[in-house]
């Protein structure tokens, strides 16, 4: 399937799919491929598109939130794990063009990889189709995150992350092991280890055990994908 078919098939037509080709085009791929291009300009344009629309919704939200407060849920909206998150759950990571190392090294999974390459899509839907495409797009994929920003199920945790990670092997499995608790009873700190495959992939200290276990997660996840 070619890259305008797929999103056709998602209800948007696409008109110069060189754009869209550059926009999942990584840096990787450039260099042994000698392409000439990449998705790094593409990713600057879509960075201000998401900006302006990301404030754009977010602004009208009931209670009205403070300047900050807006900040503080653009930005965590627009954070490169946020992006990859959404990449990653509408298989945009699957049409990733990738150098063989990167490939191999799990670039797919990446979230500085995948989030980049979502900016660079935006960046080249508004430059193929203009801001209506854009706007329709994101509202299906971003808008729900923002109406009901509590209830996101866009900013997967690192545990879901490791899992599904290491669940594409069905011979796999991860565990966590708490190593020490210190501290008193009202203020205690936890140390847990990450465990794939009976081996310690990832460390992580929190406040609870489940904090701790997030902090492993993240530590194993980035250490197996990077």
């Amino acid at each position: 399937m070619t890259i305008t078919e797929w999103f056709r098939r998602h209800g948007v037509e696409i008109h110069n799919e060189q754009l869209l080709v550059e926009a999942f085009t990584h840096t990787s791929y450039a260099n042994e491929h000698h392409t000439g291009y990449d998705n790094e300009r593409l990713e600057f344009m879509g960075d201000a598109v998401l900006q302006l629309w990301s404030s754009k919704e977010i602004y009208p939200l009931k209670p009205a939130l403070s300047e900050g407060e807006m900040t503080r849920l653009r930005s965590r909206l627009v954070r490169e794990e946020t992006l990859a998150a959404y990449a990653r759950r509408i298989g945009l990571n699957q049409m990733l063009r990738l150098g063989s190392g990167e490939e191999k090294s799990g670039g797919r999974m990446k979230d500085t990889i995948c989030g980049d390459m979502f900016e660079a899509v935006l960046g080249a839907l508004y430059l193929d189709s203009g801001w209506d495409t854009v706007d329709r797009w994101l509202t299906a994929i971003m808008k729900p995150d923002i109406v009901h920003p509590s209830e996101s199920n866009a900013f997967k945790d690192y545990k879901s992350l490791l899992q599904e990670y290491v669940q594409t092997d069905s011979r796999r499995n991860v565990r966590y092991e708490l190593v020490k608790e210190v501290g008193p009873s009202n203020a205690p700190q936890f140390t847990m280890n990450a465990v794939v495959d009976n081996l310690v992939m990832g460390t992580g200290v929190g406040p609870s055990k489940k904090q701790a276990e997030e902090n492993a997660a993240r530590d194993a996840f980035e250490k197996m994908v990077r």
